[in-house]
């Protein structure tokens, strides 16, 4: 099951670069989509909401929360 997340502050290849790198540390084998263009990520299998918010956040970017399924 995969779940997306608000991610504010990306703004270029290099900060989508740096929270996707962030959140393959912290959740080795999970399939990680991030797009700048909308502020997203997506994440396969989805993770503890508080994990990926703490990811985001020592990755220097706003962490907007999980986005509705659908």
């Amino acid at each position: 099951m995969l779940k997306s997340y608000r991610v504010e502050g990306m703004t270029c290849c290099g900060c989508a670069g740096a929270v996707e790198k962030a959140l393959k540390e912290a959740l080795p084998g999970a399939t990680i989509d991030v797009n700048v263009a909308v502020n997203e990520i997506t994440i396969d299998p989805a993770s503890d909401d508080d994990l990926i918010k703490r990811v985001v956040e020592d990755a220097g970017f706003d962490y907007g929360g999980p986005l509705p399924e659908g």
